[in-house]
C-alpha cells in the first residue's frame, strides 16, 4: 500500500531550507534565474521521495544531496558560465569597438536578498556566508568542472566530511581529496585575493556616495580618481575586459551614451555580498530606463573592480523598476 505524503509536515521540514538551497544551486551554476528552476526541481524530487526518506540523515543533508544531485544532473554537458575576464583574452583596448556575445549563457550576480532576505540571524555565519558567494569566488568555480565544484563547495563551505561527499557522489575518499586540492589550487589561482578588510564601514559609504556622484554628474576624472590604478571593469555580454583606472576613463568616455550631468541615475541596491548600484539611462522622454547593474569591489584605495552586467532582466530579480523618475530615488 502507497503511503501518502503529508504536505504540511513535509512542508515544515523542508521549507525553511529554501534559501540556502537556493544559494547552493547559485554556487553550482552561476545563475540565480537557473538556481530558481534547480530548486524547484529539488523539491518535487525530494517531495517525492519522503516516503521513503527514513531519517538516516538529516533533513538538511537529504536536501542538500538532492540539491547536489540535481545540479550535476542539470549541468552535464553544459558550458560554463563565464566573465569577461574568464575567456583568456588579454584586456582589451577600450578606444576599440564592443563587442557583444548576447548568445553566450554569463555568470549572473545574485541578489542579496535571495541569500540573506534583508537580515542574517548569526552575524558571524553571514561572513562566512558572504565569502561564499563573492563575486570573484563564483566566477573562479565556473573554470571548475561541476564534480569538482560540488566537492569544493560541500567541503569547504558546507563543511562536509570527505567520506559524506564520496558517498554522494559514489567516489572513493582518496578520489574526492585529490579533486579537492585540484580545485582549491585552481580557484586560489583565480580568485588569490580576500576582501581588504582595512576598509571600515565609514569609508565604505564615503567611497560609494562619491562614486555615484561621480557618475550622475558624468564626472569621468572624477570616476578615474575613484578607481584604484589596476582596477579592472568587465560588463557581460560584452567580450572585452578594461585594466587600469585611465583606461576605463577612455572606456567611459569613448562608450558611454551619457553626455552631461543628471542623464544618469543610480540606486543603490546589493549583490553577492558586495555593494550594487542599478545605473538608469535618460531616455527621450525625460525618464530613465534600467542600463546595466553594477557590482563593486571596495578597497582601502578605491573601487578595485566593476562586474558591469548589460542584461537588465536581471532588475526584476532585483526588485528593481525597469523606469524612474529622478525624483525616485532622491
Amino acid at each position: 500500500m502507497t503511503v501518502a505524503v503529508d504536505d504540511d509536515v513535509f512542508a515544515s521540514l523542508v521549507e525553511p531550507l529554501r534559501r540556502e538551497l537556493t544559494v547552493h544551486c547559485y554556487r553550482m551554476s552561476g545563475s540565480v534565474h537557473d538556481a530558481e528552476d534547480l530548486v524547484q526541481e529539488t523539491y518535487l524530487r525530494a517531495w517525492r521521495g519522503f516516503r521513503d526518506f527514513e531519517n538516516r540523515s538529516s533533513v538538511r543533508t537529504w536536501m542538500y544531496r538532492i540539491a547536489t544531485n540535481v545540479c550535476l544532473t542539470a549541468l552535464d554537458g553544459r558550458a560554463r558560465r563565464p566573465m569577461p575576464t574568464g575567456l583568456g583574452q588579454p584586456s582589451s583596448d577600450p578606444y576599440g569597438p564592443l563587442e557583444s556575445r548576447p548568445e553566450v549563457a554569463w555568470l549572473e550576480p545574485v541578489p542579496d536578498s535571495v541569500v540573506w532576505g534583508g537580515s542574517a540571524d548569526d552575524p558571524a555565519a553571514e561572513i562566512v556566508d558572504r565569502e561564499s558567494v563573492r563575486l570573484a569566488f563564483i566566477a573562479a568555480l565556473q573554470h571548475l568542472t561541476p564534480p569538482q565544484r560540488a566537492i569544493l563547495i560541500l567541503r569547504d563551505v558546507l563543511a562536509w566530511q570527505a567520506s559524506e561527499v564520496a558517498e554522494l557522489l559514489n567516489l572513493s575518499t582518496a578520489a574526492v581529496n585529490s579533486s579537492l586540492q585540484r580545485a582549491r589550487a585552481q580557484v586560489h589561482k583565480l580568485d588569490s585575493e580576500s576582501p581588504d578588510q582595512s576598509l571600515d564601514d565609514e569609508h565604505a559609504k564615503q567611497l560609494l556616495a562619491d562614486y555615484v556622484a561621480a557618475f550622475e554628474n558624468y564626472d569621468v576624472r572624477r570616476i578615474v580618481e575613484l578607481l584604484t590604478e589596476d582596477a579592472v571593469w568587465e560588463m557581460p555580454p560584452y567580450l572585452g575586459w578594461y585594466e587600469g583606472s585611465k583606461a576605463i576613463g577612455h572606456l567611459i568616455e569613448t562608450h558611454c551614451p551619457a553626455e552631461a550631468p543628471g542623464d544618469q541615475i543610480m540606486a543603490p541596491t546589493a549583490a553577492n555580498g558586495q555593494p550594487a548600484l542599478a545605473l538608469y539611462m535618460k531616455r527621450p522622454d525625460g525618464t530613465h530606463g534600467a542600463f546595466q547593474l553594477q557590482v563593486l569591489t571596495l578597497t582601502d584605495k578605491g573601487v578595485s573592480h566593476v562586474g558591469c552586467f548589460f542584461d537588465t532582466a536581471l532588475f526584476e530579480e532585483f526588485g528593481l523598476p525597469d523606469v524612474i523618475a529622478r525624483e525616485t530615488v532622491r
